[in-house]
């Protein structure tokens, strides 16, 4: 897992980038990794794949992180994304892999409501994929919206939200 995380950060190739994320992404499975990872500062490295422009990379990021999500320590470090994976989800393209990588995240993300504030802004653009996406987009908007309503404190800005 360390000659991965450091190999994600040595390389400029996206092929190489895309392989490593995979397998940590796969690696993630495993609860004994998600906490080697995040101790090997691994979050903070698959997080920056974030910014990659190559949409495969960003994908397989997203995907990795999604795993990782899955442990609340993890939760903690993998935050601080939340508001760039709201742009990424923003600014992808409609029904795109990256899109929906970006909504299964933020569903693990917004399971309980520690993170939910982060996602106000995006509460408009969630309710546009809702009507404009296809089936397997508005599925995964809906458990986003599902769980942000759950959420006593969401439902002014999910009730005032400009769509």
């Amino acid at each position: 897992l360390q000659k991965l995380i450091h190999l994600l950060q040595a390389t400029d190739d996206p092929l190489i980038q895309e392989q490593a994320l995979i397998t940590l992404s796969n690696s993630a499975a495993f609860s004994v990794n998600q906490d080697i990872i995040r101790n090997l500062d691994g979050l903070s490295v698959i997080g920056g794949m974030l910014s990659n422009c190559v949409p495969k990379v960003k994908e397989k990021a997203l995907n990795a992180l999604n795993n990782l999500s899955m442990n609340i320590k993890n939760q903690e470090d993998i935050q601080v994304f939340i508001t760039q994976v709201c742009r990424t989800v923003e600014s992808a393209p409609l029904n795109s892999d990256v899109q929906l990588a970006g909504l299964r995240l933020l569903t693990n993300m917004s399971v309980t409501s520690d993170y939910h504030q982060k996602m106000i802004s995006s509460i408009p653009c969630f309710l546009h994929l809702l009507s404009e996406g296809t089936e397997r987009t508005q599925i995964q908007v809906l458990k986003v919206l599902v769980n942000l309503s759950a959420n006593p404190a969401m439902t002014r800005h999910l009730l005032r939200a400009q769509v």
